[in-house]
């Protein structure tokens, strides 16, 4: 056998020479587009929809979200298995898709379909789509670390300002961020209270979100002028908590 191979290229080094030349360009070919990694990304194609309903069991959730998302998302294209969970307060929904379905395809597909799908949920309640990265798409660790900061300011600085400088890097989808203190306001009900006042809980949630925004006014015109006017309204200390109307007792503001 290999007295015939040796016979054959000696008698036709054309067709030899050709096949060099072809491997030869093909190898270059391969080392600038076969992609690389230390870590290869060995995991399904999935898109991840999320949604978040505080507050409900997780018997609510995989009734009244989890559940209706999944049957709408059945029909996409491409979609090989849908699996789903339900925790307290949020629904996980995943999608794995066939090998050959380009993933940004995928995820658009998955976006209309949770526009139409949306419908379906109880009211404010917004399913969103994870980001377009897996777990093995993480690349690098840091600590925010500095002399007389607390674990608050050092979470702040991250979220404010470090987490946007890095995901504007370019091949940057995420920023993730773990440990510190998130700052927020907890607003403690005493339900005696509510019930002398004859106020609800809802009363309260509602008073809260119409106090924390900020409005505008148009325009007052004086003297050839235009002034802005703007009503100011966001919280942003206890103070600002405590000065809510939740409701009124007698004609007096509560």
């Amino acid at each position: 056998m290999i007295n015939k191979l040796i016979n054959y290229c000696l008698r036709t080094p054309f067709v030899v020479f050709v096949i060099y030349i072809t491997v030869f360009f093909w190898g270059l070919w391969a080392i600038t587009n076969i992609p690389v990694d230390a870590i290869p990304d060995i995991g399904e194609k999935q898109v991840i929809v999320y949604t978040e309903w505080p507050g409900r069991s997780a018997k609510d959730v995989e009734d009244q979200i989890t559940y209706p998302l999944s049957v709408s998302l059945r029909g996409i294209p491409g979609v090989k298995t849908i699996r789903a969970t339900s925790s307290f307060g949020f629904s996980e929904v995943y999608l794995i898709f066939n090998d050959n379905v380009d993933y940004y395809w995928a995820r658009s597909r998955v976006l209309e379909k949770l526009n139409l799908a949306s419908a379906k949920l109880p009211m404010g309640v917004v399913p969103v789509l994870g980001p377009d990265a897996t777990g093995l798409g993480q690349i690098f660790w840091y600590t925010v670390e500095g002399k007389g900061y607390s674990l608050d300011k050092l979470r702040s600085l991250q979220d404010w300002f470090i987490r946007y400088q890095l995901n504007s890097v370019e091949g940057v989808s995420e920023v993730a961020s773990i440990g510190g203190f998130v700052k927020q306001y907890q607003i403690d009900i005493d339900p005696n209270k509510l019930l002398a006042y004859n106020i609800h809980l809802g009363q309260i949630m509602e008073a809260v979100k119409k106090s924390n925004i900020d409005v505008g006014a148009k325009v007052i015109e004086n003297n050839a002028m235009e002034y802005i006017i703007r009503g100011l309204g966001f919280i942003k200390s206890l103070e600002d908590i405590e000065n809510i109307v939740v409701g009124e007792f007698n004609g007096v503001p509560v």
